[in-house]
């Protein structure tokens, strides 16, 4: 990433951390952005988060290890990072009109990880997220086994977490991801 692509990016991180405290009590920029300037690979992580709706923001951070915790904190489900079905296997499976990709596989090649159904709950008490949208969440292997994912999304003043098929896709559907750096 250029110089000035990179510090395009940290302005647009630091003004989004200036303007929602609320999401990381207590933690102050200097230590996030000196983490950031040491890791390249998670500064392209987050230019991938950002240049696909996701709005990325501190909403974490371990004492034990320093480490501060990224969220894609849109309103809504990143748009850039919709209609995909699950994951490779459900991708392999459809026989037409196959979506573009799968979550799983975007989320990796961006160097993020899906939400969990916990990390999603977590989120949710930090603002109110995809209201009109939703998002494909880590699914546990056994429901994945079977031919399922899961995802989540807020409706009446509630989270909610469903089942489909895999290799389903809507374009109301992306995934959220999130980056320990």
């Amino acid at each position: 990433m250029k110089a000035p692509e990179r510090e395009q990016l940290l302005r647009a991180l630091k003004a989004r951390f200036d303007k929602h405290k609320q999401r990381h009590p207590g933690l102050a920029w200097d230590k996030v952005q000196v983490r950031l300037e040491a890791n390249a690979a998670a500064l392209e992580s987050l230019r991938r988060m950002e240049a696909s709706g996701g709005e990325p923001d501190v909403i974490g951070h371990d004492p034990a290890t320093g480490q501060v915790v990224f969220c894609d904190c849109a309103a809504e489900s990143p748009s850039g990072r919709r209609s995909l079905c699950y994951d490779r296997e459900a991708l392999d499976a459809r026989k037409e009109h196959k979506p573009e990709g799968s979550a799983v596989e975007v989320a990796a090649e961006m160097g993020i990880e899906l939400l969990t159904e916990e990390q999603y709950r977590a989120l949710q008490r930090l603002g109110e997220f995809d209201l009109n949208t939703s998002s494909w969440i880590a699914t546990p292997p056994d429901v994945r086994a079977l031919g399922g994912a899961l995802f989540c999304d807020r409706r009446y003043g509630k989270v909610f977490v469903y089942h489909n098929g895999a290799q389903s896709y809507y374009a109301a559907r992306g995934f959220r991801g999130t980056l320990r750096v």
